[in-house]
Parts: C-alpha cells; structure tokens; sequence
C-alpha cells in the first residue's frame, strides 16, 4: 500500500514514515499543500495523511480542493489542533477521519488499514477468497487452513487482489502501489511476484491475467 504523507514538520515526518514503513507501507513524503496536489495528480496513493497548518495551501484547503475535484482518496488528517470545531470542519468538507498529535503509531496504523479497507468496501480487517484466508491485522496468510508463507512483496500483491476481488487490478496500478519516490517497482517485477503466488496458492486460488489490462483473483474449479 502506497501512502502520501502531507507534513512540514521534517523530523515528526521522518518519525511517521519510519514508523508506517515498518508496518509493511511505502511512503512518500511532501512538505506543502502545493506539492501534495502534483503528486496525487502524478501517482496512485492508497490513502493521504494530510497535516491542517502547512506553509502556502494549508489542509483544509488541500482536503477541499481535492473533493471539489472528485477525488476519492481516503483522507486521515493529522493535527495538533484539538478544538471541536476544528474536527467537525475538517470532516464536513471531507477528510474520512481525524487524528490528534502526538500520534500514537499502532492506533495511526490501525486507523490507515480501516480507512483503506473501507475505500475497498472491506468492512473486515480478515480477506476470504475461496480458500484463502488474510488477516490484515496480524499479517498472517492461510490456504485451505494451512499457514501460507509470502515475502513482503507477494502480500503486498496479494492484499491489493483480495481487496479488488473479483474486479481486475492493473500492473500499473499494482506497480505503483508498492513503490516509493526513492524504489520504483516495474511492472517486469510484478510479474514475478504473481508467478511466484501462483506456485505458492496452487490449485486453490488463481490468479488470472487479463491480457493487456492486469489481474484478477478467481476461485480454481476443484
């Protein structure tokens, strides 16, 4: 899962990032209202985390301006700003949700699986395909009951499936939600991480590839 952090504060940000990227997420991070605004027009992110008093376009205008243009992405907005009105003002014009700093991480972690999940219509945080079972929350894998080993990558591809399930998923797509600014994924190597699923996931689940558009998960007939 790809994340855009909106933060002028370089050393609470650089915390933030360490901290999300240690949770499996790959960030990037912007320090104005401005540069958040060409990046989400750039990339595909799967959620932002949006501070209020930023230089230039502050966050509530950031979160404004990308509702009026139809923008969907789930918005966490992260302030010090703790007044009632404030909260209330900031959901009203269309961040999904708000949290207070100091950030505790593990609740910041568990608020940005909720909000993706709900952007995916994915009330729980446990995946059912067929056989195949993940538990977004204690990151475990299992196949017909059986503990099913997978390397960051391959959850990272897999999660992105279970929650599309049945739509298709393009490698492009794919691609740029488990790159960063910094490590770019190709989509040569996406196709090596859903041929790697596939041996792993065996007869139990496919994954089919929709040519010239990307991949989707279907129930192997048994």
């Amino acid at each position: 899962m790809r994340l855009l952090l909106v933060e002028d504060d370089w050393p609470l940000a650089a915390g933030l990032r360490e901290g999300l990227e240690r949770e499996a997420f790959q960030v990037d991070q912007v320090d104005c209202g401005e540069h958040a605004l060409s990046a989400l027009a750039l990339t595909h992110y799967d959620l932002a985390l949006v501070d209020i008093g930023l230089p230039g376009i502050d966050g509530f205008e950031l979160v404004r301006r990308l509702r009026r243009a139809g923008s969907s992405i789930p918005l966490l907005v992260l302030t010090a700003r703790d007044a009632l009105e404030d909260r209330v003002h900031g959901l009203d014009i269309g961040a999904d949700d708000y949290l207070l700093k100091p950030v505790l991480l593990p609740e910041l972690v568990a608020r940005v699986r909720a909000l993706i999940r709900r952007s995916r219509a994915a009330a729980s945080p446990r995946l059912c395909f067929g056989a195949l079972e993940l538990d977004l929350a204690l990151h475990q894998a299992h196949l017909d009951g059986a503990a099913l080993e997978l390397t960051g990558r391959e959850w990272d591809v897999l999660e992105q499936l279970m929650l599309a399930a049945p739509k298709i998923v393009s490698k492009h797509t794919l691609a740029e939600s488990l790159s960063r600014w910094d490590k770019e994924i190709t989509g040569n190597a996406i196709e090596i991480y859903v041929s790697r699923l596939r041996g792993k996931l065996g007869a139990a689940v496919a994954i089919r590839t929709v040519r010239g558009i990307g991949y989707r998960l279907e129930e192997a007939v048994r």
